[in-house]
């Protein structure tokens, strides 16, 4: 049945499926879907990182294109983020019209046609552009796949696995940068970066294969008006579950009231947002603005940063962003359970305020020229092994805070905008003052990166809610 189809009558409804869903067991099933799903975040980590890490390549003699490292760190850095936003409206709204299965497609389609197109790039502007296409892929996968997620994701395990999977991101950098080291070392000039972006598409095609597996999420189903259909899936879900665990399911009575309706303008969602909650408005634009600048800005600019000030190769520069991506990777991992447990609040604000007054303190030791390269990577890995739990957490907010009737596009409007503002400025800035080659000028970007990131973690404080757990 399509969504465009005859539409459904729509109406009040009571409805034990998110009931139903939140008391099952773990199972094989769940990891299916973690796969087929959360990997998104490794794809959009190979990308940051590969294009962070091979700068200095794409813009050396014999690359096949002409460009500068300032234009890969800044321009391509922002066109990126910019598809981002962009993409994350556009399949957001898309999303909600046509279900979660259908977009998560559509996007990862998108996206590894645009990043085969990049390794096939010969001039600036056909780089940039198709940049901004494998963003648009990226952005509506944020959309797409963070609602679905929290709505097939029992309650009492969403907090960690959210911030498990966002953290997996850092497995992406991670493996983007060894990727990047043995590209460089094996290819040729003209091919090395190259190869680089066609290994993304290898790896996003092995998840289109495992995603196929996917459902539809029964609560867009049954809030579009599909009951029937909804009920359907919840059966077939329960019926794995069982026979992969063997667990006996009680029959919940927790019902819940729903209104059903039918796809609403994304411009009507967001001032139906900001009416109705503007102190969670407030919070999920401090905290997508304050670590999109930070993130963006360092990663996209990281490779040149270290090539400018401390002159570390192309070649080796990859080998300190893995050390950094491990850290960041290790923060959701290690904290990530202290989310559900210590709860949402204090733990947002808390790893949000200390990353940022920790990276004042290491700004401040660059500025004075008191860091080597690896002590430098050694202080920021530090940072951001809180800084990434929290940033993880706060998709996971920004889903948790808004009602389920429109958690895809509310996901969609803060994720655009909060991007908007601090992804595409970040990187720009950093991309302008890291080529001036003075500290001082870096120490500015990283001081604005620090406030922001603890102006996000005051808002926690003032306007944060108590999430653990809801449906």
């Amino acid at each position: 049945m399509s969504a465009t189809a005859a539409a459904p009558q729509l109406r009040t409804i009571d409805t034990n499926i998110p009931a139903r869903l939140d008391r099952l067991p773990w199972s094989r099933w769940h990891w299916r879907i973690l796969i087929g799903l959360g990997t998104v975040w490794i794809l959009d980590g190979l990308e940051v990182t590969i294009v962070g890490s091979i700068s200095g390549a794409i813009s050396a003699k014999g690359s096949g294109i002409n460009i500068s490292a300032g234009d890969v760190a800044g321009m391509a850095a922002s066109m990126y983020v910019a598809g981002a936003c962009f993409g994350a409206l556009l399949f957001g709204r898309l999303t909600d019209i046509f279900g979660r299965k259908k977009l998560f497609m559509i996007t990862l389609g998108v996206y590894l046609a645009a990043t085969v197109a990049t390794a096939f790039a010969w001039t600036p502007w056909f780089f940039f552009l198709c940049r901004f296409v494998t963003g648009m892929g990226i952005g509506g996968e944020y959309s797409a796949i963070n609602s679905a997620i929290d709505e097939l994701i029992p309650a009492k395990h969403r907090g960690r696995i959210d911030i498990i999977i966002n953290g997996t991101y850092w497995a992406g950098a991670a493996a983007g940068a060894l990727l990047s080291v043995a590209a460089l070392h094996i290819f040729s000039p003209l091919l090395d970066w190259r190869v680089c972006f066609g290994l993304g598409f290898v790896l996003g095609l092995a998840i289109l294969i495992v995603r196929r597996q996917v459902p539809e999420s029964p609560r867009w189903l049954f809030i579009h008006g599909r009951e029937e259909e909804a009920e359907e899936v919840t059966r077939d879900i329960e019926r794995q579950v069982v026979e992969s665990t063997g667990a006996q399911l009680d029959d919940p009575d927790d019902n819940i009231t729903i209104h059903q309706r039918r796809a609403i303008p994304l411009w009507e969602t967001a001032r139906a947002i900001v009416a109705r909650y503007p102190k969670r408005t407030v919070l999920g634009l401090a905290l997508f603005i304050g670590q999109a600048f930070l993130y963006n800005a360092i990663l996209f600019g990281y490779a040149t940063l270290l090539s400018k000030f401390f002159g570390v190769s192309t070649s080796n520069a990859p080998y300190y962003l893995v050390a950094f991506a491990v850290g960041n990777l290790l923060g959701p991992l290690v904290l990530g359970n202290l989310f559900d447990t210590v709860g949402r609040k204090p733990m947002i604000a808390g790893t949000y305020i200390l990353s940022g007054v920790l990276l004042l303190i290491t700004g401040y030791m660059f500025d004075q020229h008191q860091l080597s390269a690896g002590t430098l990577t050694l202080c920021w890995t530090v940072v951001f092994f809180f800084a990434s739990a929290g940033v993880s957490a706060a998709y996971l907010t920004v889903s948790e805070i808004f009602p389920m009737e429109t958690r895809a596009l509310a996901i969609a409007l803060f994720y655009a905008v909060g991007t908007g503002i601090g992804g595409i400025i970040g990187p720009q800035l950093f991309g302008r003052l890291i080529p001036t080659g003075k500290t001082s000028d870096v120490f500015v970007a990283l001081v604005i990166g620090a406030v922001l990131m603890i102006v996000g973690g005051l808002a926690e404080i003032a306007f944060g809610v108590k999430a653990e757990r809801r449906r």
